[in-house]
């Protein structure tokens, strides 16, 4: 019986760190552009992975009229610049700052091809493919790229994500850009609830596994010396 009780302490940790994930998951149902986390286990192990992967499956689609609101469909992110550093974000709700700079919700320059963009004004044409057109001239084009690795993605707060994985280059976007339009949370309450009565019933059973082991703990020790 010395498995045991490593054991359930193990499978308690993991219910616990899921029901983290889900619980944050449900917490920004309605967070704009937010990517719903998984945490898969490793069933030759019992162990979950170190960090949840992020689901890339389209969110619904809330229009606008903004000109700079921008959804993206299919796979791809747009590319900002936090601290000289670029991340990654699906947060299309973009304004222009004091200097006329394109900028997130959070004040961080979004960045095309040519490097951080300004524009004169806000009522600019933005095409599928993320053409930024004003009075018939291309000035510039969004950066946006694909991800190989979703697993590689880490959450960096502000709606942006890292990413150390191969493949994050402009030239794999295969989506199109959606102008005057948000891209709401990918998070599903449905499965999210599913999930949770799953969480739940494995708790359940892990706690009738620990009485079980209890009692039969307590009779070893009520018949010891029992033969003596």
């Amino acid at each position: 019986m010395s498995n045991i009780i490593p054991g359930i302490a193990r499978y308690l940790s993991n219910d616990v760190e899921k029901l983290d994930v889900l619980s944050q998951n449900v917490a920004n149902l309605r967070t704009t552009g937010y990517r719903a986390q998984r945490l898969a286990t490793d069933f030759r192990t019992g162990l979950l992975d170190s960090t949840p992967t992020l689901s890339l499956a389209d969110g619904s689609l809330s229009s606008t009229g903004h000109p700079l609101d921008l959804a993206l469909r299919g796979p791809g992110f747009f590319v900002v610049s936090v601290n000289g550093q670029q991340m990654l974000t699906r947060n299309g709700q973009f304004h222009l700052d004091a200097e006329r700079q394109l900028v997130d919700a959070a004040g961080h320059p979004v960045m095309g091809l040519s490097g951080p963009i300004t524009l004169n004004h806000a009522n600019v044409h933005i095409d599928a493919a993320g053409a930024i057109i004003d009075n018939g001239d291309e000035v510039d084009s969004l950066q946006i790229v694909n991800v190989d690795k979703p697993g590689e993605l880490r959450e960096m707060g502000d709606g942006t994500y890292s990413y150390s994985g191969t493949g994050a280059t402009a030239t794999q976007f295969i989506g199109r850009v959606q102008q005057g339009a948000l891209e709401q949370s990918n998070v599903d309450p449905g499965e999210e609830m599913v999930r949770l009565m799953a969480l739940t019933r494995h708790a359940q059973s892990v706690q009738r596994a620990i009485q079980a082991y209890d009692a039969a703990l307590q009779e070893g020790i009520n018949h010891i010396g029992d033969n003596s």
